[in-house]
């Protein structure tokens, strides 16, 4: 094992917010027809409790060396739909910046500019409330031209993150199979307005984000245009943490970042956008952290709720209950994050 992980259970951003990593589960495989679950990432195969996802790997080159990648999402619709994957047209508002790489093909082979260090040994330790770490270093780190963002000769902009090269392999995978070109990976559990959701993390902009939540530390996605904001000019979509929400593992309100540090469970995190029909026009799996810390005066974090709603948390924000770290204006910290979602409760 190359990670040195402690009492470890979520992401986080030293000093400012983090996330939670489901743990390895059974391997017993679910379909999208389960009652009240919704795949949405078609390419995907959920095990039976939702805590791991299967996708189909694909072979590239960097300088003659084999590394492994993923797809979850496309630029262009009639793409998505041929690869089963999300359709999220945003992703090609990042072109032309460092977090868009454009790569070559050769006999059917993506052909990488930048790739992955994965021999970096991961270490966490959370402090004694959980949040924050009192240590956290990223077990995988991009090189200065890698981005999971690649253009294709043709212009279409793919969700491409690597996931296995000669260094090592993504801190997230549980197995992979290269002959049946298949690779399993732990998720983490949200809520989009009311609903649980289901993601996985494979990179972070971060070095402290990307330590805790198994990512990839991959600072070039910090590139990415329109912090913020969810307009069609953006790359990027609305995440929203709870910093020191409820704690407790039998609390039906808990969640957070310190509760999910505790090894309490997954922090719930809140996505403000899913790929789903025309949402889709507005979804990216880059998503914009909101650090959301509750406060204090205004709302106790023994009265607090659960939130699990986006738009509600932007309005406890306004009303003065919710503020961003040590105090300041709620909004983007900076931290750009790539969890594509995989599946919904309905």
């Amino acid at each position: 094992m190359k990670e040195q992980v402690r009492h470890f259970a979520a992401w986080g951003l030293a000093g400012a917010l983090g996330f939670a990593v489901a743990s390895v589960a059974a391997t017993a495989l679910a379909d999208d027809t389960k009652k009240g679950h919704r795949l949405l990432l078609k390419s995907a195969v959920e095990n039976a409790d939702f805590t791991e996802v299967t996708l189909p790997i694909f072979e590239g080159q960097r300088n003659g060396e084999t590394v492994w990648f993923v797809v979850t999402e496309s630029s262009d619709r009639a793409d998505a739909e041929a690869r089963k994957v999300h359709f999220s047209p945003k992703m090609a508002n990042g072109k032309g910046t460092l977090a868009v790489q454009k790569v070559g093909m050769a006999n059917g082979k993506v052909l990488f500019l930048g790739s992955v260090d994965f021999a970096p040994e991961r270490v966490v330790v959370p402090s004694a409330t959980g949040f924050p770490p009192k240590e956290a270093k990223p077990g995988a780190i991009g090189e200065a031209l890698y981005t999971p963002l690649i253009e294709l000769p043709n212009g279409i902009v793919l969700n491409a993150p690597q996931i296995k090269n000669n260094s090592g392999q993504h801190d997230r995978l549980v197995r992979i199979d290269v002959k049946k070109r298949v690779a399993t990976f732990r998720m983490t559990d949200g809520f989009h307005e009311g609903r649980r959701v289901h993601y996985t993390s494979f990179n972070a902009s971060d070095p402290g984000v990307a330590a805790i939540e198994a990512a990839n530390y991959t600072p070039n996605l910090k590139a990415l245009p329109n912090k913020g904001s969810n307009s069609p000019s953006s790359a990027l979509t609305g995440l929203a943490p709870i910093v020191n929400g409820p704690t407790g593992k039998m609390n039906p309100q808990r969640q957070g970042l310190s509760s999910a540090l505790l090894g309490e469970g997954d922090p719930l995190n809140i996505v403000q956008e899913i790929p789903v029909g025309e949402r889709a026009l507005a979804y990216s799996p880059m998503w914009d952290v909101y650090a959301s810390v509750w406060a204090q005066v205004a709302m106790p974090v023994k009265n607090s709720v659960a939130q699990t709603d986006f738009n509600e948390v932007a309005k406890l924000a306004l009303a003065g209950q919710i503020s961003g770290p040590e105090g300041t204006p709620w909004g983007p910290i900076g931290v750009v994050v790539n969890c594509p979602i995989i599946s919904i409760e309905e």
